[in-house]
Formats: structure tokens, sequence, C-alpha cells
């Protein structure tokens, strides 16, 4: 029997959705949706009758039936502390999403958009590791400060995938083997699954800068600038995430401009950049100690792991610890379809949403 999945991906300014038959993508489209319309809505969540209608449209323009779905998946969106891989769809969650998420984001919008087309046909909505999954150990929340507890924010959704990935290739199962994950994009984390769960995270904030986030920075120094008088908490907010990491030190976001300066002789740009390797390789080396250095492989992924002369940097400095496998790019709308697919075949259960 064939599956067709569905898959939705919003984000602040697009809604990037998938349509998958068993392991084969059919399409896959960004939709795009303008500032002028994005603006008409106070909230995140008033977008969600034009989004699904953006949906609905591209799809049955497209020529493509949703009677034919065999499920649909939306991104997991802000809710409480989560389990990883699927959960059913139903009121409860949607209820939440709706009228009381965590933190007011696009991706709350993928499970409502998701239950609303799946209603329509008669079959299931799901989520797939949701970006509030928290698997963490005990011992990993403490943080030296009982105000505030380490809490479990990585890119788990392309981070898991890809070490299932792995996992497959040498012959192994998921749940029997510990990896190190690094998600190299605008922001980067970096994760440690040890048989199955993501057991610590270095999270955007507490590791390596990126082309857009300033990292772990020093803590005294960084409570004196935010009481300088220089600046508001909006501006210092932005030092941190918007204009932090390369944005800060080379006035870009993009990594490749960044190479090609490299290339033309740019010393000051080879030396932040590799700081940035340096940093990733770093964090690799801090998770690997959770399980007492008895790492299977390393999974460099993301976007930026595209780069030879990044990965080749990182992998100099922990191919000593474990195999590096580099897996480029996000492969968030894969990572959906194919963790409902399992669903579907009977290959992983769901968990059922509770408040």
């Amino acid at each position: 029997m064939k599956y067709k999945i569905l898959s939705i991906n919003p984000g602040s300014t697009s809604t990037k959705i998938a349509l998958y038959e068993d392991e084969k993508e059919i399409l896959c489209k960004t939709l795009n949706h303008s500032a002028d319309e994005i603006e008409k809505y106070e909230k995140i969540q008033d977008q969600f009758e034009m989004r699904k209608e953006a949906v609905l449209s591209f799809l049955k323009e497209s020529g493509y039936d949703i009677n034919e779905l065999s499920a649909v998946v939306g991104r997991g969106g802000m809710l409480p502390k989560v389990k990883a891989g699927a959960y059913l769809v139903n009121e409860i969650m949607v209820n939440r999403l709706k009228n009381n998420p965590v933190i007011e984001h696009a991706s709350n919008l993928g499970a409502i958009i998701a239950y609303e087309i799946a209603n329509l046909i008669g079959v299931n909505a799901y989520i797939y590791d949701s970006v509030r999954v928290d698997e963490l150990n005990d011992i990993a929340r403490i943080s030296g400060m009982p105000d505030i507890p380490r809490e479990s924010t990585s890119h788990v959704l392309n981070s898991r995938a890809m070490a299932m990935k792995v996992a497959k290739k040498y012959g192994k199962k998921y749940n029997e083997m510990n990896f190190v994950v690094a998600h190299l994009g605008g922001g980067i984390s970096l994760s440690i699954h040890e048989k199955g769960r993501i057991v610590d995270i270095i999270a955007d904030d507490e590791g390596p800068f990126s082309p857009e986030r300033a990292g772990r920075v020093p803590c005294k120094a960084l409570i004196d600038l935010c009481y300088s008088g220089k600046y508001d908490k909006n501006t210092m907010n932005k030092k941190l995430r918007g204009n932090g990491g390369l944005k800060a030190y080379l006035n870009t976001v993009d990594v490749r401009e960044v190479i090609q300066r490299i290339n033309n002789g740019d010393e000051y740009a080879k030396l932040i950049l590799e700081a940035m390797a340096y940093q990733v390789a770093k964090g690799i080396g801090e998770l690997s100690t959770v399980v007492e250095g008895n790492v299977d492989a390393i999974i460099i992924t993301g976007g930026i792991a595209y780069s030879d002369m990044i990965t080749s940097w990182i992998k100099k400095r922990v191919s000593f610890i474990a195999p590096v496998e580099i897996m480029p790019g996000e492969n968030e709308m894969e990572s959906l379809s194919l963790g409902i697919l399992r669903v579907l075949r009977g290959e992983e259960g769901y968990n059922v949403y509770n408040e």
C-alpha cells in the first residue's frame, strides 16, 4: 500500500508544503506571503485561514486531490514540553496553540492547518519532532542559577532525522547508538543522542556563534553592557540574535560571501569563520563527555554543512572522538514526511497530546 502525506511548515513570511508518496517527493513548494498580507493580522494565529486557503488553492490549481491523502503533518509549534516523535493533533492541542501558546510563533500554525485539512477528508493530522521536544536528563537542567533552569531548545527535527539515517547506514537502529549532532544554520545548536533520546543540548545562546547570533558570550561583560546606558533592551536582544555572530564581525550573514572574501585573501574573515568552526568543535567535545566518550558518530548537518571549508576545520578537531558524517541541508520537509510514513507503516507509534 502506498501512502500520500502532505507536510506543512509555516515560517514567518512563507508556508512550505511538500507532498510525498512513500519516500518519494512528489511536490515541494514555498508559498510566500507578502508583508502587506501579513501585516493585516494582529496575531500570528489570525493568519490561519489565509494560510490554509493558500495551501488548498495551490494544491487544487496544481491538480492534486487532497482526498488521496493518507495523513497530514504540520511542524510542531510552541507547546509545553513534549516527547520526541509523532503526536496526534487533537482539539486540546489546537486550543492550546490557538489561545495559549508558550510563545507566539509561526510554527504554531502547522498543527492547526494540518488538523483542519485532515478533518476535511477524514484522516489523521500529526506533528512530528516539535521544536519543544525536551528529554533532558535531570542533571542537564542545572545551570548554576536556580532562577534560570536549562531547557531543551535545538534543531530537533533535522537532527533526529539525520541521526536515524546514519544509524541505518551503519546497519543499526537509532536507539542502539550514541550521536553528537551539530546543526549549522542561521542559528547553531548541538545535541547528544543517547540510545534514542536527546539527553543534553547546547542551544543557540549557549555555544557557538553563528551567522546572526552571538552564542555564548562572557556573562559579566554582558551584564555591564546591558546596564551601561548605551543600549535599550530591544537593541541588546538584537546584539544577541539578529545582529550577532558573523553579522557583527563581518557585516554579512552569507557564509558564501565570507568564503569568497577568504579566497580573495581576507585574513580577518578567515579568522572569524574559523573561530565559528572552532567553537562548534569545542561544543562537540563538550557533549561527548555526557556519554563518557562513547560516541558512535558525529553528524554535521544544516545549510552551512555544504561548506567543505567549514566542515574540514571541524572534522580536523573532532575526528579523534568518532567518525564524522557530513549531511548538509535543513531537510525539514523530508523529516516531517518520513516521520509520519514510519507511523503509518507501524514502525513507530505516536503520542496523544494532553495538558
